[in-house]
């Protein structure tokens, strides 16, 4: 089965051919970063309108990238929700549009599902799976004991972990997009600023990054009022130490609870250097657990993930 793909819920318009939910036939993103970079961060109405100027050249380039035609297509995907109003709008007319004009079914696809099912790019799922879901609007932990068999046993109670990256980024004044700048500024420092890490309990997997937010703050504003130098590069560690503690070790918490036999880690953030390090060295010291990361290339929003994940839920469906 051949499925085009759009994924357009956000800042990147792209559009993809996958086969049999595994095999990538091409995978086209036209990515608005240096766009919004001066605003420092996803301006809605800038974002739907280059949707529109770009949907139509992406899926002619995929369509020629895979080497295929319209017509060698079986259904088209696209990500229904989440994400921003008008940007989600452009890319589900587009496949309705050409659903309609050459009869093929469209599958609407949820943006976190795609990005979960990223990881079966790389790996097979081996039941029960915890997922770890990290992005810039959502942190998530996510249970499944099937395909399309999603039970969220926590999440974020206020700001997403991307979220934080960036507006920690946007304090120090050291650009956007914040995640892969703290994190290279995180691996240069080392964590001297007391933070704090907050886990709500210890019976509780949701999480909360406000607070942290909220502290990285104060303690940039006392040493500005006191006069004192701040160590950008100690503070982008001791941040990241902070976050990672907390995400580390309720995923493994909730790995042993559950009896799951695979750990995927899902959303931009899984393309965090240091979230890869310390969810490696947890793992390792577990029995008969696989960590599955995506490819980098498959971290950010990207169309392929949206094949894959809609190839399971039509399977699923019938």
């Amino acid at each position: 089965m051949k499925i085009l793909a759009i994924e357009s819920s956000c800042d990147e318009t792209s559009v993809a051919i996958v086969e049999d939910g595994k095999k990538v036939l091409s995978n086209v993103v036209f990515t608005q970063i240096d766009i919004h970079t001066k605003f420092g961060g996803v301006v809605p109405e800038i974002a739907s309108r280059h949707h529109i100027e770009k949907i139509t050249y992406v899926i002619e380039e995929a369509l020629n990238e895979a080497k295929i035609t319209i017509d060698e297509i079986d259904k088209i995907a696209v990500t229904a929700f989440p994400g921003l109003v008008g940007s989600l709008m452009v890319g589900i007319n587009a496949a309705k549009t050409i659903g309609l004009c050459y009869n093929k079914e469209v599958i609407m696809v949820d943006h976190i599902h795609g990005h979960i099912y990223a990881n079966y790019l790389e790996s097979d799922f081996k039941f029960p799976v915890l997922a770890l879901v990290v992005s810039g609007g959502h942190t998530e932990l996510v249970l499944m004991k099937d395909h399309m068999n999603f039970e969220v046993i926590g999440e974020t109670l206020d700001d997403a972990v991307g979220e934080s990256y960036d507006k920690v980024a946007r304090v120090v004044k050291v650009g956007y997009p914040g995640g892969p700048i703290i994190d290279k500024m995180a691996a240069l420092g080392e964590p001297t600023y007391a933070l704090p890490h907050v886990k709500l309990g210890k019976d509780s997997y949701n999480f909360s990054f406000s607070g942290l937010k909220s502290a990285v703050i104060n303690l940039c504003n006392k040493l500005e009022m006191k006069g004192e130098e701040l160590n950008a590069n100690n503070l982008a560690a001791s941040f990241q130490d902070a976050v990672l503690d907390v995400l580390c070790e309720k995923t493994i918490r909730a790995t042993k609870e559950f009896g799951a036999k695979q750990i995927i880690v899902a959303g931009g953030v899984a393309a965090n250097k240091g979230l890869r390090k310390i969810l490696q060295e947890a793992v390792d010291e577990l029995d008969d657990v696989i960590l599955t990361f995506p490819s980098f290339k498959y971290c950010t929003d990207n169309a392929a993930m949206i094949g894959v994940a809609a190839y399971f839920q039509d399977k699923v469906v019938k």
